[in-house]
């Protein structure tokens, strides 16, 4: 049997069962379509969390991250762990107790503004739509290798499916949807690296593997590691980073960001009480952790599989002959994810860090004029069972998780789209009046309309995956987190500060990251280079949203303390918030 059946197997069945749930599960009211009725046990919803969270860009991309760059990419595992942490400590029990069901709806009531209101439904779809083009860009990569099709033809597959079970089923079919992909996509993670840390290392635990010795080479892997890509002009796979302002600045962006993610809070509001909010965002914590301990392992493993494929008998000897390149690199090499370009006609597959200005020499020694070979980093993972020579069944398994992971967070930050937009914006705004009937066909319209976008942009993305998430990290963390926080934490800020904050940390960031990643995302409209020397204090575009967070802040205050406080029932309301006396069912559906 072909491995294009046996990922067609493996897709089909994991897809049949998503419909399935779908149509069992499919929403006849708003209750259902925003909180899945607001019924769901609380381990279910930490699973359905768990994958809400664990997007393409931790399944696919993450590890990529960590395969290329080691040490400094840690800042993505440390940040969206963090954040996780502080929007089930500091956030989620809160807005539970509150008894809305939509971060615009917590922001509007607070802060007793519909302008507030609209305020946050903005920075919602802008920050949701942001993150939603990194999933379609995952899927898009996903889809093209295993059903050997272009990257814009995968995209458009991906979109299709989760438009499907999305607008159908809401949030009750999300829930259930996404614990199957839970379940699918953490098999798919841990089994290829089980696979890859026992022929590696000769233990079966990846986590401990890390730490282990090559038994190739009697090294310990890392130093193993740190050996083969200084030999090629790469920098030490454990080398510590030269901007540790940007790395702070970056991994606290990643944590505010996280915990402002409005995809992630709503799933709070599908328990029945305060107390299975707290637990369920216990159960999700261990959930991702199965994962987020096991990545390291995945991508210090990939790229050590990727060197020694290219240089079969080590980094000093002839490279690899193009004509003899493994059955993976040909097809990987169809989607236009990987690219050889024989720079010095000698047939060999040369890779190597050609920017290196220490490695020139010894390049032009071996003959070399360039690095050949470009891989783009949310490959690897998908690719690591192939080029590990896994068994035909372990890589399409490997199919259907990283499909699993990226429809799974697509879903949710398609829902919160709809949810904001028909509710918030429609409901609560424009038309108070719509029949509830009317709500749910807004709401479909709305997720339908948002999927089209997304797919469009997924088609010509920012970036990778991971660095497109970062930017939604970012500008959650410039404009929804402070309104949270402020909003539950501080009697004192009012309307007008928390509209002027929102603006003032959105505005900013969204400004700061178009300079560099181009107005709007449009290639080619960037005012400057993305390069570290252009960067303003040496902050990337990607870690400028704790410094958004910093400027919501203080504008806040700013303005809060120059106007007159919130009304008193306001304050009695953030009061009651804050203590656990009781909290009935969400309300307002």
């Amino acid at each position: 049997m072909s491995q294009f059946v046996i990922n067609l197997i493996f897709v089909g069945a994991s897809f049949a069962l998503y419909f399935g749930i779908a149509i069992w599960a499919r929403a006849g009211s708003t209750k259902e379509f925003y909180v899945a009725g607001g019924g769901v046990h609380p381990v279910l919803n930490g699973m359905a969390t768990g994958a809400d969270w664990m997007s393409a860009a931790s399944f696919i991309s993450m590890a990529g991250l960590l395969a290329m760059n080691g040490y400094g990419a840690s800042a993505y595992l440390m940040g969206w762990t963090g954040g996780y942490v502080l929007l089930a400590l500091l956030l989620a029990p809160y807005l539970r107790k509150f008894g809305k069901f939509t971060v615009p709806d917590f922001i509007g009531d607070r802060f007793y503004s519909r302008t507030a209101r609209l305020v946050a439904v903005a920075c919602l779809i802008i920050a949701s739509t942001t993150y939603v083009i990194g999933q379609m860009t995952g899927a898009g990569v996903a889809f093209s290798r295993f059903l050997e099709v272009s990257n814009t033809t995968g995209l458009l597959i991906a979109a299709v499916v989760v438009l499907f079970y999305a607008v159908l089923g809401g949030m009750k079919g999300i829930t259930y949807t996404q614990v199957a992909q839970y379940v699918v996509l953490i098999i798919a993670y841990t089994i290829p690296a089980v696979f890859i840390s026992f022929n590696i290392t000769g233990n079966p635990l990846p986590a401990l593997g890390l730490f282990s010795t090559d038994t190739a080479s009697g090294l310990p892997l890392l130093q193993k590691l740190d050996m083969l890509v200084t030999d090629l002009g790469f920098n030490a796979y454990t080398a510590d980073v030269p901007n540790k302002l940007n790395m702070f600045l970056f991994t606290l962006s990643l944590m505010i960001g996280t915990a402002g993610l409005p995809h992630v809070i709503i799933r709070f509001f599908t328990v029945p009480k305060v107390s299975d909010a707290r637990s369920s965002a216990g159960w999700a914590l261990v959930f991702i952790a199965l994962l987020y301990t096991t990545a390291p392992a995945v991508g210090s493993m990939a790229r050590m599989n990727l060197i020694d494929t290219i240089y079969p008998n080590g980094s000093q000897a002839e490279a690899l002959s193009y004509e003899e390149r493994p059955e993976w690199m040909k097809t990987w090499e169809n989607t236009g994810l990987l690219k050889f370009e024989d720079k010095n006609d000698d047939g060999r597959i040369q890779y190597y860090n050609d920017k290196s200005a220490d490695f020139d020499v010894t390049a032009a020694e071996r003959g070399w004029k360039g690095n050949e070979l470009t891989v783009n980093n949310d490959i690897l993972v998908l690719a690591n069972p192939e080029i590990a020579n896994l068994p035909s069944w372990v890589i399409g398994l490997i199919a259907a998780g990283g499909l699993a992971a990226a429809l799974s967070t697509a879903a949710g930050l398609l829902l919160a789209i709809s949810s904001a937009v028909s509710h918030d914006l429609i409901k609560k705004t424009l038309k108070p009046d719509i029949s509830e009937k009317g709500e749910l066909m807004a709401a479909r319209i709305s997720m339908t309309v948002a999927i089209v976008v997304a797919t469009w942009l997924g088609i010509n993305p920012p970036g990778f995956a991971a660095q497109v998430v970062a930017l939604a990290f970012g500008i959650a963390a410039a404009s929804i987190f402070p309104a949270l926080m402020m909003g539950i934490f501080s009697k004192r800020i009012n309307s007008t500060g928390a509209i002027a904050g929102m603006l003032a940390g959105l505005i900013s960031t969204c400004v700061y990251i178009f300079l560099y990643m181009g107005w709007f995302f449009i290639p080619g409209t960037n005012t400057f280079e993305n390069v570290e020397a252009n960067w303003f204090f040496g902050i990337s575009p990607l870690s400028f949203g704790a410094v958004g967070a910093i400027i919501n802040f203080v504008v806040a205050f700013i303005v809060s303390s120059s106007g007159k406080a919130p009304p008193q029932d306001v304050q009695d309301l953030v009061e009651s918030v804050r203590y656990p006396r009781g909290a009935g069912q969400a309300v307002d559906h």
